[in-house]
């Protein structure tokens, strides 16, 4: 059993190795990795492996604390526009609640004012026109001694129609 393993395995092996050619041999020719090994950086990488292999561990192992952060900003930025806008919503909830009171209140102010200011003219007017009035008590008495004559004879008020 152990020598029929051995030829599956080295079988699944060479496959493994055609198929990673495969790859390699795809990767090389795509034409923006032609551009990049022509260029400087790609030549220094291509006669510095060693910098090209730490440099690859680097970006590998950083995309992962890059995308965390990045995340992270992501999902900050939307807490705080939701945060935001429910606390801006509460402001204006709040601030318009308060103005609908202060409304009222100013309402009730300005009725009980101009209700007072009403009854004070009402009330003054009529004193001053009791009192300056030409038929107050004591204009009557001034209008009923002008009629008058000034001495009073019974038999003139009989003769008068």
């Amino acid at each position: 059993m152990a020598k029929e393993d051995i030829p599956s395995a080295s079988k699944d092996l060479q496959e493994l190795q055609r198929k990673l050619s495969l790859l390699i041999e795809s990767v090389q020719n795509n034409s923006k990795v032609v551009a990049f090994m022509k260029s400087p950086v790609g030549q220094y990488l291509d006669h510095h492996p060693f910098a090209a292999l730490t440099l690859l561990v680097f970006v590998v192992m950083s995309a992962v604390p890059v995308g965390f952060f990045l995340l992270l900003v992501v999902l900050t930025s939307l807490a705080a526009f939701v945060g935001v806008m429910l606390l801006e919503g509460l402001v204006i909830s709040v601030g318009g609640i308060a103005l609908f009171c202060v409304l009222c209140v100013l309402g009730f102010v300005s009725l009980s004012v101009s209700g007072t200011i009403i009854v004070s003219y009402v009330a003054m007017s009529s004193l001053i026109n009791y009192w300056f009035s030409p038929r107050g008590p004591r204009a009557d008495h001034l209008l009923s001694s002008r009629n008058r004559p000034l001495t009073q004879n019974p038999s003139d008020d009989a003769s008068r129609p």
